[in-house]
């Protein structure tokens, strides 16, 4: 985007150039006068000079008559001579025009081009998140004035975007209120009653933990593959410390979405919890979990939930290694131990 918005502001100021230069481009008219005025008039200003620096007295009494007459012959002669050619009125007319016209063409790339080609130095985010806040305005009073869950939906989404959590509740409230099955609307006023506390500094109550929970689970039942579904409903979940549930479903959102990043942490963190009581767990997250998944749903690598390896294939693929998986030769006998005997509770659980 900003090669093309180079581009057009490359041509805006073309044309503006284009435009100031095109009525001057003649010039004035050509005076074939020209030589013969000069002469006149710089004969007339010697003429006055010399009048001027007389002495008194009779000497300068008597060359006076004289170079008034000279003075008098040479101001006839200069207005004998045809006028100065003058710039046309439409030359003139057209030049103003021309200036307006630039002038115009300027504030619209101002407001137009370079904003965008200042958004493209942004990351997409913080493009996405600017442009929101841009929007807002006229979303929020096309949505007053229509009345529309379409109009509201896209107000909100806008707000929410944009941070602006205050008009999101409005927004996405009055969507809901037309159309209760919104699942945008409930996941997303949902997380932002769950999270009110964090925001507000007071606590959540239980009534409105359970209505939170309530919300986001409900928006994750009528959209199950929207990524954002299962992102918030395994944010909700580990927040009330479903950690496995949690998992299973930020699994998901790592499938619909495989470039999302916004679960990492979260993963990371449950990892923690888990790991820190499970040595088997221990050995799996910090071996195994990046390319099979958080709880062995299957990522880069397969799912281990699904596999059919007997313990002692599985224990040759870890230590030796098979096609894209690296070797890890270097376990401790306790440790390999621990990790097959999850991988074989797996295979017997399943995927859950």
């Amino acid at each position: 985007m900003s090669v093309l918005s180079l581009i057009l502001l490359i041509l805006i100021a073309g044309a503006a150039l284009w435009l100031v230069l095109e009525p001057l481009r003649a010039g004035t008219p050509s005076d074939p006068d020209a030589p013969e005025r000069d002469r006149l008039n710089a004969q007339q200003a010697q003429l006055y000079a010399e009048l001027a620096a007389l002495p008194d007295g009779p000497d300068g009494e008597r060359r006076r008559p004289d170079l008034e007459r000279r003075a008098a012959l040479t101001l006839r002669a200069l207005d004998a001579l045809p006028p100065r050619p003058r710039p046309a009125p439409r030359t003139r007319t057209l030049a103003l025009g021309a200036l307006v016209a630039a002038f115009a063409l300027t504030v619209v790339g101002a407001v137009t081009f370079v904003p965008r080609w200042q958004l493209a130095s942004l990351q997409p985010a913080e493009a996405a998140n600017v442009q929101a806040t841009l929007r807002l305005p006229g979303l929020k009073a096309q949505a007053e004035r229509t009345g529309a869950a379409a109009d509201y939906l896209a107000w909100g989404k806008a707000a929410f975007d944009s941070s602006t959590y205050d008009q999101a509740v409005t927004a996405y409230g009055n969507a809901l209120k037309l159309d209760p099955r919104q699942p945008e609307a409930l996941r997303r006023l949902g997380i932002l009653l769950l999270t009110r506390g964090e925001q507000s500094g007071q606590t959540l109550s239980a009534e409105d933990a359970q209505r939170a929970a309530l919300l986001i689970r409900t928006g994750a039942q009528l959209a199950p593959n929207e990524p954002e579904s299962q992102l918030l409903l395994g944010f909700a979940l580990a927040r009330f410390g479903q950690d496995d549930q949690a998992l299973t479903a930020l699994e998901r959102y790592r499938t619909l979405d495989p470039g999302g990043r916004d679960a990492d942490d979260l993963i990371t963190a449950i990892r923690a919890r888990q790991n820190s009581s499970d040595p088997a767990l221990r050995v799996y997250a910090a071996s195994c979990a990046s390319c099979h998944g958080p709880s062995g749903g299957g990522g880069i690598g397969p799912s281990l939930r699904d596999s059919a390896l007997t313990r002692e294939a599985a224990r040759q693929v870890i230590v030796q290694g098979k096609g894209a998986m690296p070797a890890f030769p270097d376990l401790k006998a306790s440790d390999l131990n621990a990790l097959l005997n999850l991988l074989e509770s797996w295979q017997d659980t399943g995927s859950r």
